[in-house]
This record gives C-alpha cells, sequence and structure tokens, in this order.
C-alpha cells in the first residue's frame, strides 16, 4: 500500500511482519479493548501461553510513548487472561520527516 500518513498502511506493514507469527498467535486488528480499541493484538493461542501477548498501538499524531501511555489508558489487561507477559508496542510515524519511533 503506497499511502503515506496512513494508519492503515502502517497497520498492513506491521502485519506483514509478524505474518509468520500466525502459526503461534491470533491476530486482532482494531480489538474493542476496556476504553476503545487497540489497532493490533497478537494473543499467544492456546498451549504456547508462556509466550507473550503483544498490544500494538499505531500513531502519527503522538510520540511512541504517548502510544503506550494511551494503551495503559484504556486497554484492560484482563482480556489477555492467557497470557502471562504483555508486550506494549507504541509506534509512531512522523509526517514531516517520515520518519518511525517505536517503543516497547
Amino acid at each position: 500500500m503506497l499511502q503515506y500518513n496512513d494508519e492503515n498502511a502502517l497497520s498492513y506493514v506491521v502485519g506483514l511482519a509478524f505474518y509468520t507469527a500466525r502459526e503461534h498467535c491470533e491476530i486482532y486488528r482494531e480489538l474493542p479493548s476496556g476504553k476503545g480499541y487497540a489497532d493490533l493484538v497478537m494473543e499467544p493461542k492456546w498451549g504456547r501461553e508462556q509466550k507473550p501477548a503483544l498490544i500494538v498501538e499505531l500513531k502519527w499524531d503522538k510520540r511512541a510513548s504517548g502510544a503506550i501511555a494511551q494503551i495503559k489508558e484504556k486497554w484492560c489487561m484482563d482480556e489477555l487472561k492467557g497470557s502471562r507477559e504483555v508486550l506494549l508496542v507504541g509506534i509512531y510515524y512522523d509526517k514531516a520527516s517520515k520518519e518511525h519511533e517505536c517503543s516497547i
């Protein structure tokens, strides 16, 4: 997808990067959470609970740290009961410089 400044394009790139992860986890886009939606959630499949879950928030108007803060504020961790650990991932795209920033 050749579009800049578009959350869907960034979501596709992240989804393709984790294409082989489908063997180990369920991948959800726009998963409803406590007070909103998580852009991308990767939850380990049954029997693979020792692997961490990932919650990914994509932003083009906030820094990556702001995306992490949004996950902490809006996400209900009880929804990922099977996972011992949850990795919070914030990815920020700067429209002016066209550079990305990621915080985990």
